[in-house]
């Protein structure tokens, strides 16, 4: 057996849906009185939180050369395995020849990096840093696998304690003897 529903009856206000487009105007009048919460993007970017995790990329100590000693520790902690280092050999007859490795190639699948900072926290000689940048965009997936040039075009200089490149002054430090 249906059961059935009698509909109210709408007063003559409510048949011409006069109150709620004097609801909806009124609404829309609040908004255009409201300032503008649009930026202009790319043009003006929204503030960043402190320690804010963007892409990575390869830096360069303070003299232009590089840091990274292809030691692979970013690779093996990288957990989507974004991160390809082929390491590579310092010739011998090179003032930096003391130094072990030197990375050949070094990719970074920007596809499939998570930005989680753990590729950062590994590294000793502090030569892979997070960037502030959020926005890569390509139109092919190659142009989004960064090589060595282009991270360290990315990455830049950044100078700090750590100096691989620099000798111990002379040999009476290499004896311990002060």
């Amino acid at each position: 057996m249906a059961i059935v529903v009698e509909r109210k009856k709408l007063n003559f206000f409510e048949r011409w849906y006069l109150p709620q487009i004097v609801s909806g105007l009124c609404i829309t009048f609040k908004n255009f009185l409201k300032p503008k919460v649009t930026i202009e993007y790319p043009d003006q970017r929204p503030a960043l939180p402190a320690g804010y995790r963007g892409a990575p990329t390869l830096v360069k100590d303070s003299e232009g050369r590089e840091k990274c000693v292809s030691c692979q520790l970013c690779e093996f902690v990288c957990p989507s395995k974004a991160i390809r280092v082929t390491p590579g050999s310092i010739d011998s007859g090179s003032e930096y020849a003391y130094i072990e490795k030197a990375p050949k190639e070094f990719k970074i699948n920007m596809l499939r990096c998570i930005y989680c900072g753990l590729c950062e926290e590994a590294c000793p000689e502090k030569a892979i840093v997070l960037q502030d940048t959020y926005a890569l965009n390509s139109t092919s997936r190659e142009d989004l696998i960064f090589d060595k040039a282009r991270l360290y075009a990315a990455g830049g200089t950044l100078p700090d304690k750590i100096m691989k490149w620099k000798r111990v002054r002379d040999n009476a430090e290499l004896k311990g003897e002060h």
